[in-house]
């Protein structure tokens, strides 16, 4: 086959970026909604401090993730440009969806999702590789209970550690330690997040035959994507914001801390296995955890079942989506 035109490549590749600003605003609430609600910091620093770290993720991790997504999803020798639109139109859609509604679903199950779909709706259910997926899906259920269970016993740590300690001193102590913890995490977010997109966009490159199918990730795909999350990042999030700081649990420093460490050190572990997983389940396991040290009472289980409905949704809305709009990306990108 020959090249796909320039200009479609490229206006796929854009929305590809767009797409990835899109999910570092959808996100930023993973990374602020700590620090804001324990009042460490204001959310505009906040949301910058934690734009830098998810752009210098770039500096930090290996491309796994990203070749994860790009070929261990769908088989990428019948994956076309009109497939990878159609995917990620399905997961901007279902990310402006459930930000509208303050809802912190996850954007890497979006994309996983709309991609997937599209890709059934194009070569049927051949065109996916159940291995790959069956891994992501274990992770859908495993990242939170591993953030849920650190971020249990650390809190616990924590309370032995710091029981003979005056309140005001531990406030004190954790106020400045969320720093390094809200840093880890974003720095995390970022590593894991943004190469999402890379992969997809390696996918446009190697369908397009912009590239070979054994390439790897390009430096200027990574860095844009880096860039573009971290960016995405500073434009905010502040309805979801609401939901992960205030309304699951009430957060003191101490709580922001240990929950924001649970979630990085899952994401990190994530990241070295090579597997996306949800940065939204991430924390938000972590802070459920951290607040049922409190007691099963001090966790909003309703608001808590709400995000749980929306992961559920995810993948099957989003795939639903792409797969509607594949015909039509289709008809438009002869590629």
């Amino acid at each position: 086959m020959p090249e796909a035109p320039l200009a479609v490549v490229a206006g796929v590749i854009l929305l590809a970026l767009a797409f990835d600003y899109i999910n570092g605003f959808h996100d930023a609430a993973n990374s602020i909604a700590t620090i804001v609600s324990t009042r460490v910091l204001s959310p505009r620093a906040a949301v910058i401090w934690a734009a830098t770290f998810n752009a210098i993720a770039f500096f930090f991790f290996s491309h796994g993730v990203a070749r994860t997504i790009g070929k261990g999803t769908v088989d990428s020798s019948q994956v076309t440009v009109a497939v990878v639109a159609a995917g990620l139109v399905g997961a901007v859609v279902w990310n402006l969806v459930t930000w509208w509604y303050g809802l912190p679903s996850s954007s890497s199950h979006a994309l996983i999702g709309g991609f997937a779909g599209a890709a059934v709706m194009k070569g049927g259910w051949g065109m996916l590789i159940p291995a790959g997926l069956i891994r992501i899906g274990i992770f859908i259920v495993l990242s939170p209970v591993l953030g849920m269970v650190l971020g249990f016993i650390m809190m616990v740590a924590v309370y032995w550690l710091c029981h003979k300690a005056l309140p005001s001193q531990v406030r004190g102590w954790f106020s400045r330690l969320q720093f390094i913890s809200a840093a880890a995490y974003s720095l995390g977010h970022g590593g894991n997040d943004a190469q999402k997109t890379m992969g997809i966009i390696l996918a446009v490159l190697i369908a397009a035959h912009r590239l070979p199918a054994d390439a790897d990730i390009p430096g200027w795909v990574a860095a844009s994507c880096y860039l573009a999350m971290g960016l995405g990042t500073l434009g905010g999030g502040w309805r979801i914001v609401k939901t992960m700081g205030h309304k699951i649990v009430h957060l003191e420093p101490v709580h922001g801390f240990c929950a924001e460490t649970a979630g990085a050190v899952t994401l990190f572990l994530s990241t070295a296995l090579k597997v996306p997983v949800s940065t939204t389940h991430t924390i938000t396991g972590a802070i459920i955890g951290v607040g049922a040290t409190r007691g099963l009472h001090a966790v909003k289980w309703g608001v808590a079942r709400q995000v749980v409905w929306a992961w559920v949704f995810t993948i099957p809305v989003a795939g639903l989506i792409g797969a509607v709009l594949f015909p039509l990306t289709r008809r438009l990108i002869a590629f």
